[in-house]
C-alpha cells in the first residue's frame, strides 16, 4: 500500500493542507478568472505561497477545492477548524468532468464500509477513474466530452 503524502503550508493565521493522492487537477484554486493565481502557482516550487493572499482569501479558495486535496485550520484553534455546511446538500454536474457534491455525505461502498465526506466531494461520472466511485482526473486523459 503506497504511503499517502500530505504537504502542509502556513502563515501566522491558518495551515493549507494538501493531499496530492486527493487532487483532481481541476485547476479551480489557480486560475485566473476563478483562483488566487499568486498563492497557488503549480509551475513554482513550492506551489502553495501563502505569503501572496490574505487569510480570508486563502480559506474560501480552498473551500472551492472540489476533491478535498487542500484543507486548511487556523493555526491558533486547530479544534475549530472550517466545518462543512451541513444545511444543504448539493449537487453540481462539472462541464465535461465530475459531479460535485457540496454538503456532508456518507458514501457506502460496495462492501458495506461507510465514509464521511464534508464541504465538496467529486463523483466520476467518465468511467475512467482508478479511483472510483470518486474523481481522479480520467476524464482529461481521457477527452471525456459530456456533449456526445
Amino acid at each position: 500500500m503506497e504511503k499517502e503524502i500530505t504537504k502542509k503550508y502556513t502563515n501566522n493565521d491558518i495551515t493549507v493542507v494538501w493531499k496530492p493522492a486527493k487532487c483532481i487537477h481541476s485547476t479551480v484554486c489557480w486560475k485566473q478568472a476563478t483562483g488566487l493565481p499568486l498563492v497557488f502557482n503549480p509551475r513554482e516550487k513550492p506551489w502553495i505561497k501563502m505569503e501572496n493572499g490574505e487569510t480570508a482569501a486563502i480559506a474560501a479558495q480552498v473551500d472551492k477545492c472540489p476533491s478535498g486535496a487542500l484543507s486548511y485550520y487556523y493555526n491558533n484553534a486547530p479544534d475549530t477548524a472550517a466545518t462543512p455546511d451541513t444545511s444543504a446538500t448539493t449537487i453540481e454536474v462539472m462541464h465535461n468532468g465530475p459531479l460535485l457534491v457540496h454538503g456532508a455525505i456518507q458514501v457506502k461502498d460496495k462492501t458495506g464500509k461507510q465514509e464521511a465526506k464534508a464541504n465538496i466531494t467529486a463523483f466520476c461520472r467518465c468511467g475512467h477513474s482508478k479511483n472510483k466511485p470518486y474523481c481522479d482526473g480520467g476524464h482529461k486523459t481521457a477527452g471525456f466530452n459530456d456533449e456526445l
